[in-house]
């Protein structure tokens, strides 16, 4: 099986609005799902007694309106406990306690994602991801750096309250002109049925990442400004909102073919590219998802997922 084709943990999995108020308690929920092998599905953990997750179905029909979303988590919610500002879950750590040398560029913390927006739950744009993650990503960087390149991080765990903004987002049936940078050849209310966007997310384990190459010595300044009118996400690299990393083809997040890792219609660097950032994820063991060329997992390290916020580090 070629690095294209090998299965993984897709970026943008979504699931329901609630009405529930993530707020200031923990939620100890009995798992309904397991992360599917390409995780497509989400269900929510605890913040202080994370549960693991078991099998995972797809409902046919899903629609987060109010009812609905109030029956789904009165039949998860077993208890709601307060939650303090504690520290993170067991085998969690911030990556910057790892290697300070990772760029980090956390961007559903800020405005410059398909929502244009923060997404709840990102206090803090750091990344957060389990230990065993770390270390790899640490040898990861230290493949790359005397090469003269680095890792940075565009995602790593994302609470479960961001993932359901995700597809409320997606439900709402408003287009913006944020949305349709990121999904130029498709209305957003088509996401899910095409599969762009889903109910489980693998970030919420803590084992999956989204992450792009820096070459070090070229010109990363450019900063984001979310007044100006930037091409959509397959435009070429000049046009579109700066990102400060080595020209993938297509711009991270973009709910387009033109992502898809083995896409063809690419310039020999740009295809270079994605296969170098395969070549050094996969050595220390993570395996990219064929439609993101940006996600990566490692197979079997996240079976439990959690709704804890991601909080300045201290």
């Amino acid at each position: 099986m070629s690095w294209a084709e090998r299965p993984s943990i897709p970026s943008k999995c979504r699931c329901p609005r609630t009405n529930v108020d993530f707020g200031e308690v923990a939620i100890k929920a009995r798992a309904i799902g397991a992360v599917s092998p390409r995780g497509k599905a989400e269900s929510p953990g605890s913040e202080l007694s994370p549960v693991p997750s078991r099998g995972c179905r797809r409902p046919a029909r899903w629609r987060s309106t109010a009812a609905g979303s109030l029956l789904r988590w009165a039949i998860l919610l077993v208890g709601i406990v307060p939650a303090s500002a504690a520290p993170l879950p067991a085998d969690f750590v911030y990556l910057r306690d790892i290697d300070a040398t990772i760029q980090q560029d956390i961007r559903y913390a800020g405005s410059n994602n398909f929502v244009g927006r923060p997404l709840p739950g990102y206090e803090a744009a750091e990344c957060i991801v389990t230990r065993g993650i770390a270390l790899r990503l640490k040898a990861a960087q230290a493949q790359l750096r005397p090469r003269g390149l680095s890792l940075k991080m565009l995602d790593c765990y994302r609470p479960v309250r961001a993932v359901a903004e995700m597809l409320a987002w997606s439900e709402d049936g408003v287009e913006t002109a944020a949305g349709r940078r990121y999904t130029p050849g498709v209305a957003k209310r088509d996401l899910f049925r095409l599969g762009y966007i889903a109910v489980r997310s693998g970030h919420s384990t803590g084992a999956a990442v989204d992450l792009t190459l820096v070459e070090l010595a070229a010109d990363n300044s450019a900063d984001f400004d979310p007044a100006k009118d930037y091409a959509d996400c397959t435009a070429p690299a000049a046009l579109r909102a700066p990102e400060g990393s080595v020209d993938m083809g297509t711009g991270y997040d973009c709910s387009d073919p033109k992502a898809h890792t083995s896409a063809q219609d690419l310039r020999p660097e740009q295809r270079r590219w994605r296969s170098e950032l395969v070549a050094v994820m996969a050595a220390q063991g993570f395996v990219n998802y064929a439609r993101e060329w940006w996600h990566f997992s490692l197979p079997g390290a996240g079976e439990t997922t959690y709704v804890f916020r991601i909080r300045p580090r201290r």
